[in-house]
């Protein structure tokens, strides 16, 4: 099943005390482009994302956004600095004897000077706030890829829908063809003999390059490659691979084989088909620049 390189994708769930939410979302690029938004104290998880999705996603501008938020309370530890809190004391006093006042310094009037208490964020182990992350990560992807499958699916359906559309034309182009050939040898002959008509040169010998020159407008090998690629390109959409970069050669083919049965074919019936399967392949590849 091809699945289209746009996506969005969200988890959320409570591990060990921290509410983490997780969100995925992507649009089309020619390659794995990834970047992610974390809280900078979980900088070094952005490898490990990037190294978890690449499993998942072969292509496309990858944004992910990781929120952590621990309702434990214990993403801090506050100690009390002792030597701050002695030298406020110590100046106090030295100033009560100094001026004869009265010592009240209280614990509270100590907690509001500055610098008295040390706040310092707790190191978490690396490998258990991944492991916390992970399956909140695994079900963010799994919805992201689900809807990346989901806009595939219906890519796909228009894009076989088209492509049938081509073979009929190609069929009409393959019809009209013959009926071409053979008016444009008549045509060839009879001019032949006019300009020859004077001179003694074998009969057959006109006929034969009649047939010659007329063959050059014949499209029959031209409309063979067309369904062949028609045919590998079907093929491609019912894999389950990344095949937006094959996909996306056989249209550049396509669109080959119909210029050249265009310049090719002496004929305005055929000009007409052309143009119509020259439209149908650029809507295919506007529409083949979103597939993974």
């Amino acid at each position: 099943m091809i699945k289209s390189m746009t996506g969005y994708g969200r988890a959320q769930a409570s591990v060990d005390g921290s509410d983490i939410l997780v969100e995925i979302k992507s649009v089309n690029n020619r390659y794995y482009d990834f970047s992610a938004r974390l809280p900078r104290m979980y900088g070094y998880l952005e490898e490990k994302l990037k190294t978890f999705l690449s499993g998942s996603i072969s292509r496309g501008k990858i944004e992910v956004s990781v929120s952590i938020y621990n309702n434990t309370g214990k993403d801090e530890e506050i100690t009390l600095n002792l030597d701050v809190a002695n030298g406020y004391i110590n100046a106090l006093r030295g100033a009560n004897e100094s001026l004869g006042l009265t010592d009240d310094i209280t614990l509270s009037q100590v907690s509001r000077f500055p610098d008295v208490f040390i706040v310092k964020k707790i190191i978490e182990d690396e490998e258990s706030v991944w492991n916390n992350i992970r399956p909140v990560a695994e079900e963010a992807v799994a919805k992201f890829v689900s809807m990346r499958e989901t806009e595939g699916a219906k890519m796909k359906d228009d894009l076989l829908s088209r492509l049938d559309f081509i073979l009929k034309e190609v069929e009409k182009v393959e019809i009209q063809s013959p009926k071409t050939t053979e008016n444009y040898r008549n045509r060839l002959y009879q001019k032949l003999k006019e300009v020859l008509s004077d001179n003694n040169i074998d009969e057959q010998r006109i006929v034969t390059e009649a047939a010659i020159f007329s063959e050059k407008i014949a499209v029959d090998e031209e409309t063979v490659r067309l369904r062949s690629h028609i045919s590998q390109f079907k093929e491609l959409l019912e894999t389950s691979e990344p095949v937006g970069r094959k996909l996306d050669f056989l249209v550049q083919e396509m669109n080959r084989e119909a210029n050249t049965i265009g310049s090719k074919a002496q004929d305005v019936a055929i000009t007409k088909i052309v143009v119509d399967i020259k439209s149908e392949i650029e809507k295919i590849r506007e529409q083949i620049q979103n597939i993974e």
